[in-house]
């Protein structure tokens, strides 16, 4: 086991069972997106298990993932109607002594309609903290800043700093991060979220339903429920396509009581697709 590796050996994870991986089909077929992007994905071979499996009327042709930081093996990949023709990782970057992404940065190219769509796919700094788990969301703060703020200059190196807003480009992902205070400090992702050359489209839905995540053990001071996962539009495809976004709730545990949508078959307290909700958007390019 080397200083950056992992241990094949040691379990991270216990697997999901039958149930749960059929739920976990149903919520990215009820989304319905012709391009999907995912985190937590164990290598390449199990994502087209997957896809064969449990998505085969899907017709998601083109797959990719690119091995990332994480020992625990969760990396960021995609699938798609349509064609992938450029893919780039940022996995190398350093922050000190360590890596900037904990897992990835992944940059890709999507052929849609003779145009390029570029995507900058996401899953930052958890707010886990296991010695202090109290003050996870203040510890681990840091780390998202610095994430955030590389990724903003990831796309002003492709698009320019002038005004990257002006080309389509989206910035999605798992976040792990809300806006504003909470758990005595404030959020990681502000300067990202809020930057003037994007559009978080989850904003378009009213406030009540701009969640997206179900925290099982939020404090008793805490709202159980907030906005993890983010799809933010470079403004002028903003500008192109006013519509609202849709957010999956389907597939979360009944525990889970803010949450109204009538759950898929076979969840219950105990068994659900994801603690987080599928987030899509229509657009136009």
């Amino acid at each position: 086991m080397g200083r950056y590796g992992f241990d094949i050996n040691k379990t991270q994870f216990t697997f999901l069972d039958d149930v749960e991986k059929k739920l976990t089909a149903k919520a990215i077929t009820a989304l319905n997106a012709d391009v999907l992007a995912l985190e937590e994905v164990e290598n390449l071979d199990v994502l087209k298990r997957f896809r064969n499996q449990r998505l085969k009327d899907m017709h998601y042709t083109y797959s990719i993932l690119v091995d990332g930081n994480d020992p625990r093996k969760i990396d960021i990949a995609l699938l798609s109607r349509l064609p992938i023709v450029a893919v780039r990782s940022f996995q190398h970057l350093r922050d000190g002594n360590s890596f900037l992404f904990s897992r990835d940065l992944l940059e890709a190219d999507i052929q849609v309609n003779g145009s390029l769509l570029t995507l900058f796919i996401n899953h930052l700094k958890s707010m886990l903290d296991k010695k202090h788990p109290d003050q996870g969301r203040k510890n681990t703060r840091d780390k998202r800043i610095r994430q955030a703020a590389e990724v903003k200059k990831i796309v002003e190196d492709r698009f320019g700093s002038e005004s990257p807003g002006s080309k389509h480009w989206i910035i999605l992902g798992d976040f792990n991060d809300y806006l504003g205070d909470g758990q005595g400090t404030t959020s990681g992702i502000t300067d990202l979220v809020t930057w003037s050359e994007v559009e978080n489209v989850v904003d378009r839905l009213p406030i009540a339903e701009r969640w997206t995540h179900f925290f099982e053990d939020a404090e008793e001071d805490q709202p159980r429920v907030r906005q993890l996962d983010y799809i933010l539009l470079s403004s002028s495809l903003a500008a192109e396509n006013p519509a609202p976004p849709v957010v999956v709730r389907k597939g979360l545990c009944t525990r889970a009581t803010e949450a109204t949508d009538k759950r898929f078959p076979g969840v219950t307290d105990k068994c659900a697709a994801s603690d987080h909700c599928p987030v899509g958007i229509d657009i136009t390019v």
